[in-house]
């Protein structure tokens, strides 16, 4: 089966339109689920309660799409391609989003980009981490059993 052989075993231009294909991935989740524009907006016109745009159901489906595609990646690839294919489109996206801000509440930002990217990483890499380790277990059982 292709689509979990390990990339390694497979052509160059076929590893490289896979990792081209995730990166995409990647960051058409981020585009599909979270608003460009990060700003809190005011609830009703005039008044003072903000709202932000970020909803918890498009904040979950980020993560779940990007620890699936670090699972994919991590069974499949090495450990080293999974942040740069994985992790760093949404976190690029993120920095752009970021920097639309006006100066006045952007202060903040820098620091909770840098937080999210950190432990976005830390996931990603932990999420790819187990999923090789389950290839190493899967592929031990099946030399053995053979």
């Amino acid at each position: 089966m292709n689509a979990l052989s390990p990339l390694r075993a497979r052509p160059l231009l076929e590893r490289g339109m896979v990792r081209l294909l995730g990166a995409g991935l990647a960051a058409a989740t981020y585009l599909l689920f979270l608003p460009w524009d990060l700003r809190n907006r005011a609830e009703t016109p005039g008044g003072i309660e903000e709202t932000s745009p970020v909803t918890a159901a498009g904040i979950t489906g980020v993560v779940v799409t990007v620890l699936a595609l670090a699972a994919y990646f991590g069974y499949r690839d090495r450990l080293y391609w999974v942040l740069p294919v994985v992790a760093a489109p949404p976190a690029g996206l993120l920095w752009a989003s970021f920097l639309t801000h006006e100066p006045p509440d952007a202060s903040p930002w820098p620091l909770a980009w840098a937080v999210f990217v950190a432990v976005g990483g830390g996931a990603v890499l932990v999420v790819a981490g187990v999923a090789r380790q389950l290839r190493s277990q899967a592929v031990g059982a099946a030399g053995s059993s053979a």
